[in-house]
C-alpha cells in the first residue's frame, strides 16, 4: 500500500486546481463517500439489530438503549486516532485499513446474533462497531486536504452526507429483511454487508490517492487543543451531529417503547428521518458557502428548538402522527446544521489567521493547519452528543416510561447552542486587523462571515 502518493498539492492555486486538482479531488471524494457510507452502516448496525431482538433474547428496552449507546461511545473516541492516521499512513492507505477493520464487528455479529447469547457478548460486539464511526473522522480530514476553501462547504457536506446515508440504508435493509424473511433472521443483514466491506476496501486501494504534503503537525494539534474555537465548535457539533446520530440510533426503539410499534412497523418508519437528514447535509454546506455558516447554524438551532417543542407536545397528547412530524423535522434540521457547522471550521481558523495579522497564503496555511488538526477533536466530541441522547432516553424511559423528559433536556440544550452561536460568531465582532490594502483586505473574514 505504498503507492499512489501525490507529491505536489496546491488546491488554492486556481490554475493547478483547474488543470489537475479538481479531477483528482473529485475521484477521491467519490470513493471516500463509498467507504464512509459503509462505515456509517456498520456503526449504526445495532440500531437495526435491536429491532430483531424479541423477548426470547431477554434484553429489556433499557438494555437495548445501552447497546446502541456503547456503539456511539466507542465510535466517538476512535475518531481522534483516525484523524491523525491520515497524515501518518496516507489518506488512501488508511481508508483501505479502516474499511477492512469493519469486517471484525460484522463477522462477529454474524456469529453471535441469536437467542441465548449473553448480554456481555452483545455489548462487546456492539462496542466493536464503533470503528465504523472512526471512518468519518479520517474521511473528513482527508477530503478537507483535497479541496480549496471556496469548495470545502460543498465537498465536506457531500462527503459527510453520503456517509450519513449509510444509517438509513442499513435500516432499509433491516426493514426489507423483517418484512420478507421475518424478525428471526438478522444474519441476512450482516450477510449483505460483509462483501460490501471488501468491495469498499478494494475500490479505495485502486482509485484513491495519498497526499505527501499532508503531515501530522504536533504543534498544530497542541494549538488546536488550546484554541477556544475548537471547543466552542465541539459544543455546537454536539447539537447538530450528536442529535443526528443519537436520534438515528434511538428512533426505532423510541417508536417501539413509547408507541408500541412492532419491529416491522418501527423499521418501516425508522429510516425516513436519517435519510432526509443525510440528503440535506450538502445543502447545509452550500448554504453556508453562500450566506455564512454561523447564520445558517443559528437559524437551524432555532428551528430545532421549535421542532423539539412539537415532539414534547406530541408525547404529552400521545399522538404518533404529530410525533413523527416533529421528530423527522429534527432529523432534517440536524442534517442541515451538520453541513453548516463543518463549513464554519476552516473559515473560523482562516479568520483567526487574519486576526493574528497574517494575509494571503500565510493566513490560508494557518487556517488549513488548525482546521485539519481540530476536525478530529470536534468530530469526536460531537459524536459524544449521540451517547448523551441515548443515555437520556434510557434514563427517561426507565424512570417515567416515556421520552418526554429527555426531549425537554434537548430543548434546553438547543437554546444554549443558539446563545453561543450568536454571542461568539454573529454579534458584531471587533474589526479584523488590516495588514493589506485593496483586494486582499476584502478577502479577510470576520466571524460574522464564517
Amino acid at each position: 500500500m505504498g503507492g499512489r502518493w501525490i507529491e505536489r498539492w496546491e488546491p488554492e492555486d486556481e490554475t493547478f486546481w483547474r488543470e489537475t486538482g479538481e479531477r483528482i479531488a473529485k475521484r477521491n471524494l467519490l470513493f471516500s463517500v463509498f467507504s464512509e457510507h459503509i462505515g456509517f452502516s456498520v456503526w449504526s448496525l445495532w440500531s437495526v439489530m435491536v429491532l430483531f431482538m424479541g423477548p426470547e433474547y431477554g434484553v429489556d428496552p433499557a438494555g437495548k438503549f445501552f447497546l446502541i449507546a456503547t456503539a456511539t461511545l466507542v465510535g466517538a473516541f476512535v475518531r481522534v486516532p483516525y484523524t491523525f492516521a491520515v497524515a501518518a499512513f496516507g489518506g488512501r492507505n488508511w481508508t483501505v485499513v479502516g474499511a477492512l477493520l469493519l469486517l471484525l464487528p460484522t463477522g462477529l455479529a454474524y456469529a453471535v446474533m441469536e437467542p441465548g447469547t449473553s448480554y456481555t457478548t452483545f455489548l462487546l460486539v456492539a462496542a466493536l462497531t464503533g470503528v465504523g464511526g472512526g471512518n468519518f473522522a479520517s474521511s473528513m480530514t482527508n477530503i478537507n486536504a483535497f479541496f480549496p476553501l471556496r469548495k470545502k462547504g460543498w465537498a465536506l457536506g457531500l462527503n459527510a452526507g453520503g456517509g450519513n446515508i449509510g444509517v438509513p440504508v442499513v435500516q432499509l435493509i433491516g426493514l426489507l429483511v423483517i418484512g420478507t424473511a421475518g424478525a428471526a433472521h438478522p444474519r441476512i443483514v450482516l450477510g449483505v454487508y460483509i462483501p460490501l466491506v471488501v468491495v469498499a476496501a478494494v475500490c479505495s486501494a485502486l482509485f484513491m490517492d495519498n497526499l505527501t504534503p499532508v503531515k501530522n503537525d504536533t504543534g498544530a494539534v497542541k494549538e488546536a487543543v488550546r484554541a477556544r474555537h475548537t471547543w466552542i465548535m465541539s459544543f455546537l457539533y454536539i447539537g447538530t451531529f450528536g442529535s443526528f446520530i443519537g436520534y438515528s440510533f434511538a428512533f426505532g426503539l423510541v417508536l417501539q417503547t413509547q408507541f408500541g410499534r412492532t419491529p416491522l412497523q418501527a423499521a418501516s418508519l425508522t429510516f425516513i428521518g436519517p435519510l432526509l437528514g443525510s440528503l440535506i447535509r450538502p445543502v447545509g454546506g452550500s448554504l453556508a458557502d453562500t450566506y455564512g455558516g454561523a447564520r445558517i447554524t443559528l437559524w437551524t438551532f432555532a428551528a430545532m428548538a421549535a421542532a423539539t417543542g412539537v415532539v414534547i407536545y406530541a408525547s404529552v397528547i400521545e399522538s404518533l402522527t404529530v410525533f413523527l412530524v416533529g421528530f423527522i423535522g429534527l432529523f432534517v434540521l440536524s442534517g442541515l446544521g451538520n453541513g453548516s457547522t463543518y463549513k464554519m471550521i476552516p473559515a473560523i481558523f482562516l479568520a483567526q489567521g487574519h486576526r493574528k495579522g497574517l494575509a494571503g497564503e500565510r493566513a490560508e496555511a494557518y487556517g488549513r493547519r488548525l482546521s485539519g488538526a481540530s476536525m478530529g477533536l470536534i468530530g469526536a466530541v460531537g459524536a459524544l452528543g449521540g451517547l448523551a441522547i441515548n443515555l437520556a432516553f434510557r434514563q427517561s424511559f426507565q424512570t417515567a416510561g416515556t421520552g418526554t423528559a429527555a426531549f425537554v433536556a434537548f430543548l434546553a440544550f438547543y437554546g444554549a447552542c443558539m446563545a453561543v452561536t450568536y454571542a461568539v460568531y454573529l454579534r458584531r465582532p471587533g474589526s479584523v486587523p488590516a495588514n493589506a490594502a485593496g483586494a486582499e483586505e476584502k478577502q479577510q473574514l470576520g466571524y460574522a462571515e464564517v
